[in-house]
């Protein structure tokens, strides 16, 4: 079980940064559709609103697995 929840927390772990990687880079694909990036808040649109909610599911995900591996002592 243990080495379940290591391959797992490998795998979520990379996916996350990942996500993180490509929502810095996703910061400026808003300009390519002539939106306006002057702004300090811009409101989240298609593929830059799913990138985030992956990454809040992600962390989510990691944080319990993370608590399940201690709570078995690992």
């Amino acid at each position: 079980m243990e080495t379940y929840l290591n391959i797992a927390l490998i795998i979520i772990s990379v996916s996350l940064i990942a996500s993180v990687i490509l929502q810095s880079k996703g910061a400026g694909l808003g300009g390519l559709t002539g939106a306006d990036t002057g702004g300090v808040f811009t409101a989240r649109r298609g593929i830059e609103r799913v990138l985030f909610w992956i990454t809040i599911g992600l962390s989510a995900l990691f944080f319990i697995l993370v608590l399940i591996k201690l709570a078995i002592g690992g």
